[in-house]
């Protein structure tokens, strides 16, 4: 079916009118709507009325010139270019070259005009006009989305970036509203940004935009019907660009479709009746939930580390529910054109992000080298005088000391080494578990002989003055964990127990097994910890204020915290000053299976 153009004869000949219509309505190649004015003012008038494509319009009228009524109807009238082939009876070539320079398309001696040089000219007029038309909105269209680019690419914050997106396109879509909608490794997805309600986490086989309309019309029964068939099938959704398999790590490049070219002569193209046109590899229902003429998606891929193949990240989408709305090409290539700047703008904040990531693990790494530092050079130099003071006073007067007083000094120097040696390691596993995150290796562990087997280790190196008591109530069976992050928690929290108790007395350990988890506490009678201090005490070189002359390096439960961390499991504190400390530490019987280590098996 040909398109109809609507066109104005403005002649004061009725004859000539007669002719013009009779060569125009023979035309093969357009179907015309004829309009008719035999006077410069009745033409002017239907112009204010009507919207023409073309007009006809000849250079004498009676009223005034052809050349007045053209200046007027670019005055009052036309914002553009005006589509009008001046007729005159005579071939003067001053008055073409005047009636072009004015802006009019063509101009045409009657006497010599025929059909097909009319038609020629109509059909050229039209074209051009189209043609001025479509660049006149290209330009338009790129000033809006590099205006709209210049907004969204301002901020260098990801949500901000996102939420001036969705509001800036709604604005140069003029459509209901507009959502990023973001891929994650699980193939399931949520809707980051919207410009008119908050967002929310959703699955791929959520709705988007429901309430209104054909989308909320559906119900969950509708949902719950679809069947295995669809899940077989791979989801198509919408048309308007050709079909691309889709999954959240592939790319989704856009091609247009060859069904929807362009109307013909070069007109304004033809409505797109729904979307981009996706599949899904892994056959969730993203067709019920994009699939609808309300929604216009593209994608947003993201460049690859110099891979050819884009990532894509998420999808732009623009929804109209509240009136008919035929998306048009315009419309499509305007929100690709968007994604593309969107896609640069958030592959530049998460380059930020990256950096400042990396920029806060230096400054940690710094502020804890500084912090070893510092405490090696205090916590080092005590135990190392102790060791050259016994290593000198065995060198200079070891014939003058009998066994046992050579023995002690010898023991001096062992467990001051010793308490280097264990600074240091204190030191490094600090550092692997802030900064490196160690892996998590759990094996099924009998609690009650691992806590006894490192009980008795303690109690050969405790003194006299310190009494370890092992309780134990309820099921201790079934558990997995990393013995050597369990054996961490252990010596770590036993050892400021026995440490912060300088007077002695009795160090508790009571081992209490539930059906789900395992929980135990080690209990002291010692120093305690002043209120002011326990918020900071979990975090690395932090101490309590009331330590005096205790050695330490304030460790110990920085260490525990992120050893039972990493167990999922949780440790408490209690402590009141002179009356002792209790520390409880509640960790999961069973580990998800994705975290079994393979010895286990």
């Amino acid at each position: 079916m040909l398109d109809t153009w609507t066109l104005l004869i403005i002649d004061d000949c009725a004859a000539d009118r007669k002719i013009y219509r009779r060569y125009l309505l023979k035309d093969p190649h357009q179907s015309y709507q004829i309009l008719e004015a035999d006077c410069a003012e009745e033409g002017l008038a239907l112009c204010q009325k009507v919207r023409c494509d073309v007009i006809l319009l000849d250079f004498c009228l009676p009223d005034m010139s052809g050349l007045e009524l053209f200046d007027r109807m670019q005055q009052e009238i036309f914002k553009t270019s005006i589509p009008v082939i001046m007729l005159t009876g005579r071939g003067d070539e001053e008055i073409a070259v005047q009636v072009m320079k004015r802006g009019a398309l063509d101009y045409l001696v009657k006497h010599n005009l025929t059909q097909d040089v009319l038609q020629l000219a109509v059909r050229n007029a039209i074209k051009q006009s189209c043609l001025q038309a479509q660049l006149l909105k290209t330009q338009e269209r790129q000033r809006l989305i590099a205006t709209t680019a210049l907004r969204i690419r301002q901020s260098l914050n990801l949500e901000q970036i996102l939420n001036t997106a969705v509001a800036e396109v709604q604005q140069l879509l003029k459509c209901d509203r507009v959502m990023v909608y973001q891929f994650a490794p699980d193939t399931d997805g949520k809707i980051v940004a919207s410009s008119v309600e908050s967002y929310r986490t959703v699955a791929l086989c959520d709705r988007v935009g429901t309430g209104t309309g054909e989308q909320g019309s559906r119900g969950a029964g509708e949902q719950g019907s679809r069947g295995a068939e669809e899940q077989r099938s791979r989801e198509e959704v919408a048309v308007g660009f050709s079909p691309v398999p889709l999954c959240p790590s592939a790319p989704l490049p856009l091609v247009p479709n060859p069904h929807y070219p362009l109307s013909p002569e070069g007109g304004i193209p033809s409505p797109i009746p729904y979307i981009y046109e996706l599949g899904l590899c892994n056959c969730v229902s993203l067709k019920e939930q994009f699939n609808t003429k309300a929604n216009l998606v593209v994608p947003i891929n993201l460049s690859n580390n110099g891979n050819p193949t884009p990532k894509l990240w998420g999808l732009l989408i623009a929804h109209h529910n509240s009136g008919e709305r035929h998306w048009q090409t315009d419309d499509a290539e305007m929100l690709n054109e968007v994604s593309v700047q969107l896609a640069i703008a958030i592959q530049q904040a998460e380059l930020l992000a990256q950096t400042q990531a990396a920029l806060a693990k230096e400054k940690q790494l710094n502020v804890f080298k500084s912090q070893i530092i510092t405490t090696v050079s205090h916590e080092y130099r005590t135990p190392l005088t102790s060791i050259l003071a016994a290593a000198s006073t065995l060198v200079k007067h070891s014939q003058q000391l009998d066994e046992s007083k050579q023995h002690r000094f010898l023991g001096i120097i062992e467990q001051k080494a010793r308490y280097m040696s264990k600074l240091v390691d204190n030191m490094l596993l600090v550092n692997q578990l802030e900064l490196e995150k160690p892996k998590f290796q759990p094996i099924s562990v009998d609690l009650l002989q691992f806590f006894s087997d490192l009980l008795e280790q303690e109690r050969e190196t405790v003194g006299d003055r310190h009494e370890l008591i092992f309780k134990i109530t309820g099921n201790h069976h079934d558990f997995w964990g990393d013995r050597g992050l369990l054996q961490q928690i252990f010596i770590n929290l036993m050892s400021n127990a026995i440490k912060y108790s300088p007077e002695g007395g009795s160090v508790e350990f009571h081992l209490i097994g539930k059906e789900s988890e395992a929980i135990f506490y080690i209990k002291d009678c010692g120093i305690g910890i002043p209120m002011a201090d326990r918020e900071n005490l979990f975090q690395s070189f932090s101490r309590g204020s009331n330590v005096d002359t205790i050695p330490g390096t304030g460790l110990g439960l920085a260490i525990a915290k992120a050893c039972v961390e990493l167990h999922s499991g949780n440790i408490t504190l209690s402590s009141e000053v002179g009356q002792g400390t209790k520390v409880t530490v509640s960790l999961p019987k069973i580990c998800p299976t994705g975290q079994l280590s393979p010895s286990s098996t």
